[in-house]
């Protein structure tokens, strides 16, 4: 293929320019190399057989509190084609007996009772710690009935519980559960016609369930169905429910559907997706992972109607599994299957996929009940890549101790002696800012959705502005170590403390997220678990900023900002080079699925899809806060010999943002357009945070692998390195100095390097604890902790830096009713957390100067130390002892 060998001249050439010549991995075409032919193919083992000998099709089944229920179901006695069928109501309960899922003696079959009646060929689903069952008939009616049945495993028996009745008689139709509400679809009235249905009822009220009513809600455009599969996933904004084929019967015509229905529960809109490949009527299907649905056989109507003809030789149904993948919008085979068994359902039972009994071909049901799990795929890296992720770490530590000897003091531990290069210092800005959260979560998220964040990423160079001309004058002139100093020469040393306990409450925290979601993310890149892969980051990086202080943290920053461009950039190429039609298709595919849509133009503030307006005030504040009020950042403002030096640093940053923008978030709409052409290279197993270090393990040429991964362990690193070295700054400077807890400078060199490893070792600790597959996006979490913590700090300094009333208690009161504000809003609201930071520093500012007010003016010294009070002579340093100001605030 013309691709294909453009892309082994592209690899190669590279390896050559690079590392001297070695082995590649094709991307394109059918000689790839994936690590695992059969990834995300199925594992299926046994478990003990249900008590029914003939087996059962059409039950209820769910979990509940740790059971598995089947219940009622239609089978034929022996021999088959001679008897009528037989609906059943008994209630079958499964046990675990011990903690091994994988010996079936574990397990074990008990009675549960009966259902009210006999009824089988309902929809299900587990909720409310039981398993709702709804619907169904008994071969004579067809109900409406809906009730509960949950398991009480103190006196091993189940208890039923009515729930309102659907809003008509339905069989043969399916629900599921998203967000505590139950949907409907599908389905046959009590005529047999098929009905085009979509119903709701929302389990999150507070009234009695008995109380509660179905919602019909505008059904899916396509034709009417039964037989249908009804499930959920998420789509890379929110989860969604999904109606796939079926077969619509009505007046004696018979069309067998394969067309696939998408409904947005924020939107309350349909989308049609891509047809299954087949026909899958009757099929179990379940979500995995983040992103995938699994199909587990069903009817391709192939001798649909033949039954009769073939009896005992039919030869059942294919026995082929298939997965979905909902955000390219894909689908491919899972594999061969040992049994095809239809009208049942699959549900997840303890972190597996469990199929109870069902239907293997007319009129003859299995007792089998499966456990199923997807395999997992192997890491792509080779002993080339372990070499250079390796060199690469230990010489980020190398660099550690060379700057270790060139610390004799604080000032050079935690400023460089005020001498470092001013690109150096915006390299490292830039790689504290962005760092392994945009290597990971900004392709991920424009690989889920599209452009939209792009826009806040561009307000970087914006608000640059206020870092150069506002912020960065004012902390030279005030020539402190700890940003947190200037709110105790503003307001009062409480507020400084304040400050500086949050934000290294902040850094603690965000060093556990950001170890913990880059573990998630290169756990499918290395065969490191998460927790190893936290160990691993946190361990190197408490070793090197220990070591060489701010130095080392600026330098190694730097290295790593050239390793992550330079792999990003080589990534992209081999993407759209892998992809179908290279760069046009990439492009079709980015433009067909709306995937470089860079704004969404309405007004709500909880919208999966963020506002334009949303995005812009979101960034101005995450960024404000970071110029102004972040340590990490003003630390950098102190590093250089002069603040011209200090304000390049700024501009650097800020203008590597651009370039640094368009490219993740190109890599991201690459991904889209790669796995696109490739869907049988995902993994079902992966978050969508991992799907860019899925491609950098599996795609890329052999040791580029290994230096791009150690870029993404090392560009975690940097956050890291950079947290801890500013956290110990400012409990040096905002908490013992003060106290006068060391005697000499020598001491508190000792004590820095002491408490710098102190918060890394804490840091890491956090960081295994808060590893977390279920997390959709690694970029959102970052993005809420950010918010949670820096929009009052922000606010502190915006209502220092620009009123002259605001006074040390109204800071005060109005950082508390700010942190107050936003621990209601990430507990009990759905506003996004990109508005966090905004919305913290408005409040924090207006309570503060409303407070401030209210409670009278404090007798204070300002100059320099407000817009309005600021020296004539920009050469004036105001230090603590020459702000000898005669102003007083107004009255």
């Amino acid at each position: 293929m013309r691709t294909h060998n453009r892309f082994k001249i592209a690899a190669f050439v590279f390896a050559l320019l690079t590392l001297g010549g070695f082995d590649t991995r094709c991307v394109s075409g059918e000689q790839a190399t994936a690590p695992d032919a059969a990834v995300g193919n199925l594992l299926w083992d046994a478990l003990p057989d249900h008590p029914n000998e003939l087996g059962v099709a059409g039950p209820f089944v769910g979990t509940s509190n740790n059971a598995l229920i089947v219940a009622g179901g239609a089978n034929f006695p022996r021999p088959v084609w001679d008897n009528e069928k037989v609906w059943q109501n008994s209630v079958d309960v499964l046990l675990r007996r011990t903690n091994d899922f994988e010996k079936p003696n574990n397990y074990e079959w008990v009675s549960g009772g009966t259902l009210p009646r006999r009824c089988g060929y309902g929809a299900s689903v587990s909720a409310h710690g039981g398993v709702l069952c709804m619907g169904g008939n008994d071969g004579v009616n067809t109900f409406d009935d809906v009730f509960l049945i949950r398991w009480n495993a103190t006196s091993e028996t189940v208890e039923t519980i009515p729930y309102p009745a659907l809003p008509e008689p339905c069989a043969y139709g399916q629900a599921t559960l998203v967000d505590g509400v139950v949907y409907f679809a599908g389905g046959q009235d009590m005529t047999g016609e098929a009905l085009k249905n979509f119903w709701a009822l929302d389990l999150n009220e507070t009234i009695p369930p008995q109380q509660a009513k179905w919602q019909t809600l505008d059904p899916w455009p396509g034709p009417s169905r039964a037989f249908n599969l009804t499930t959920h996933q998420h789509n890379g904004y929110e989860e969604c429910v999904y109606v796939i084929s079926g077969r619509n019967e009505s007046r004696g015509k018979l069309q067998l559907l394969t067309d696939v229905w998408e409904y947005r529960p924020s939107t309350a809109q349909w989308r049609q997706r891509s047809d299954a490949p087949r026909p899958v009527m009757g099929a179990a299907a379940i979500g995995i992972g983040q992103s995938h649905v699994l199909v587990l056989g069903g009817d391709d109507g192939t001798l649909f109607g033949k039954a009769d003809e073939l009896k005992d030789t039919h030869p059942g149904f294919p026995k082929e599994a298939l997965r979905y993948h909902t955000i390219t919008d894909t689908w491919t085979s899972a594999g061969a299957i040992p049994q095809n068994q239809v009208t049942t359902n699959a549900v997840m039972w303890e972190g597996r996929i469990v199929l109870p009994t069902g239907e293997v071909r007319p009129r003859v049901r299995t007792p089998a009940v499966w456990s199923i799990s997807p395999s997992e795929s192997r890491s792509g890296f080779s002993t080339l890549d372990y070499v250079v992720l390796f060199g690469y770490l230990l010489t980020m530590v190398g660099v550690g101790l060379y700057f270790a000897k060139r610390n004799r003091n604080t000032d050079d531990y935690f400023r460089g002696g005020s001498q470092m290069p001013w690109w150096a210092v915006g390299c490292s800005i830039f790689a504290t800012m962005l760092s392994s959260v945009t290597f990971t979560g900004i392709p991920s998220k424009a690989f889920a959705q599209d452009w939209v964040y792009a826009v806040g990423n561009l307000m970087i160079p914006v608000i640059a502005f206020v870092g150069v001309y506002v912020a960065l004058p004012f902390y030279r002139r005030v020539d402190v170590t700890s940003a947190y100093e200037y709110l105790e020469k503003r307001f009062s040393r409480s507020v400084r403390l304040f400050g500086s306990a949050s934000f290294t409450l902040f850094h603690i925290f965000r060093m556990a997220v950001v170890m913990s979601l880059t573990g998630l993310a290169l756990a499918v890149a290395t065969p490191l678990s998460p927790a190893e892969s936290v160990m691993l980051m946190g361990l190197l990086s408490v070793l090197y900023s220990t070591m060489g202080g701010i130095e080392a943290v600026v330098w190694t920053d730097t290295i790593q900002t050239f390793v992550l461009l330079g792999g990003a950039l080589l990534a992209l190429v081999l993407m759209v080079l892998g992809a179908d039609g290279g760069w046009n298709g990439m492009l079709e595919n980015a433009f067909a699925y709306d995937k470089l849509r860079v704004a969404n133009f309405h007004t709500d503030i909880a919208h999966s899809q963020l506002a334009l307006w949303v995005v812009i005030l979101g960034a101005a504040g995450q960024n404000l806060s970071s110029y102004t009020a972040d340590q990490a950042v003003v630390q950098r403002y102190m590093a250089t010999p002069d603040q011209n030096l200090a304000a390049k640093s700024i501009w650097t940053n800020a203008f590597m943002a651009i370039p640094a923008t368009l490219l993740f978030f190109g890599v991201g709409t690459a991904l889209f357009g790669f796995y696109r052409t490739h869907p049988e290279r995902l993994d079902p197993n992966i978050t969508t945070d991992q799907i860019f270090p899925l491609f950098i393990a599996n795609e890329m040429p052999i040791g580029i692998a290994g230096l791009i991964v150690a870029g993404i362990f090392s560009a975690a690193q940097s956050t890291v390195s950079t947290s801890m070295n500013s956290t110990s700054t400012t409990i040096i400077t905002d908490f013992l100095r003060p106290m006068s807890v060391c005697q000499t400078e020598r001491g508190y060199l000792r004590a820095a390097r002491l408490v710098t490893f102190v918060v890394g070792i804490l840091g890491t600790l956090l960081g295994v604890t808060f590893v977390d597959p279920s997390i959709q996006s690694l970029f959102d979490s970052s993005i809420m902790v950010i918010g949670m913590f820096m929009g009052v700090l922000g606010g502190l300094f915006v209502l220092g830096f620009t009123t002259r009333r605001a006074s040390s208690s109204g800071a005060m009161i109005g950082a508390l009713s700010g942190t107050a504000l936003l621990i209601y809003l990430w507990q009990f609201s759905e506003i996004t957390g990109y508005l966090y930071t905004v919305i913290g520093i408005a409040t924090c500012f207006t309570t503060g100067y409303l407070s401030s007010i209210l409670l009278g003016a404090e007798t204070r010294e300002l100059r320099g130390l407000t817009l309005f009070t600021t020296p004539a002579s920009s050469a004036t340093v105001a230090t603590g002892d020459d702000m000898r100001a005669t102003e007083q605030q107004p009255c």
